[in-house]
């Protein structure tokens, strides 16, 4: 899902030392990125009492789609902060905070400069959730791929959005293997004969991957296109496989069960999540309980990585190995 984080970036190599450019990063990006660049963690948009804007904004929901979802969020867990409702909270966002920023006071210490945003470096992870919808709709393979077009259409309309705007520097993730997820293997289980040898249901990695090579060639487009744009493709899908097969060797285990959930194969039940608390006995229980090795662990709750994985994944994204072009996250903002 598109969230906005508007970070600092630093201007120097280390990007620990003085700090001048923000880094607006339209995804679900952990705070590893602004610890990476030395920086305090991100206020929430919608956080507008106490927070400090400064260095950025993070307009990320839990369950956000790039296409506005047709049902409640109780119906289906989709977010109706969908990738156009954040579009416009960020437009507000820019007006917004200039106009209050001129009061001056406290509000020129609590929010950004005008010149931040043309300077920024704007991230997208986004799409996920897109494609998990078509599975809940009971969709085929095939079906979910005849609809990844228009998701990708949108999204490439919201980068054209933000470089009219402005928005110059774009880092963009590819969605990761969603047929490794215990909540895809629990909830939309296939045949054994459609599961790999690490465990993992090809048909729903197929997906991924389908979306993943349309996303590149949009990518290869807007470069085009947008002639002025420095354009960063990330192959975030890569990172996560490579953590999920080679996960022993990595010095984790259990790759395809959630470490707080309850039962079955996957360690997963949509009914009792990570946390559920009920009645036994007339005492409240906490059925759905963290694993004791969390920190070997790659999956958390069926559905999200650990933080031990996800400073892992972060560092490989870190190092601009998975990148294209290959570049290091902390020299994003020199391009």
């Amino acid at each position: 899902y598109m969230d906005i984080l508007s970070i600092r970036c630093g201007l120097t190599t280390s990007l620990r030392a003085s700090a001048s450019r923000p880094l607006s990063l339209f995804a679900r990006v952990p705070p590893l990125f602004t610890e990476e660049l030395g920086l305090p963690y991100l206020n929430a948009f919608l956080d507008s009492i106490g927070s400090n804007f400064s260095h950025g904004a993070n307009f990320a929901t839990a369950g956000s789609t790039v296409r506005p979802p047709n049902t409640t969020i109780s119906q289906s867990g989709a977010s109706p902060i969908s990738l156009d409702v954040q579009l416009v909270q960020f437009s507000d966002f820019v007006t917004r905070s200039q106009l209050i920023r001129s009061r001056g006071g406290v509000f020129e210490h609590l929010l950004p400069r005008k010149e931040y945003f043309s300077q920024a470096l704007y991230t997208f992870d986004i799409g996920q959730n897109d494609l998990t919808t078509g599975l809940k709709l009971n969709m085929t393979t095939d079906q979910i791929k005849a609809y990844i077009p228009d998701v990708l259409d949108q999204l490439s309309n919201a980068i054209r959005k933000v470089y009219k705007s402005g928005g110059r520097r774009f880092w963009i993730h590819n969605t990761g293997p969603i047929g490794c997820l215990p909540y895809v293997l629990d909830r939309w289980s296939v045949p054994a004969s459609q599961i790999d040898k690490h465990g993992c249901a090809i048909p729903r990695n197929e997906i991924a991957r389908y979306y993943n090579s349309e996303l590149k060639r949009r990518v290869v487009a807007l470069r085009k296109e947008l002639s002025k744009a420095s354009i960063t493709y990330v192959d975030v899908y890569s990172i996560k496989l490579t953590l999920i097969t080679q996960a022993k060797k990595l010095g984790f285990k259990d790759p395809l069960v959630a470490c707080c959930g309850h039962g079955g194969k996957y360690n997963f039940n949509k009914l009792i999540k990570c946390g559920v608390k009920y009645m036994v006995k007339g005492k409240e229980t906490v059925l759905a309980k963290s694993c004791k090795d969390v920190a070997s662990r790659v999956n958390w709750d069926g559905v999200h990585f650990t933080e031990t994985a996800n400073r892992w994944i972060f560092q490989q994204i870190n190092s601009g190995v998975f990148s294209d072009p290959s570049i290091p996250l902390k020299f994003a903002c020199t391009r």
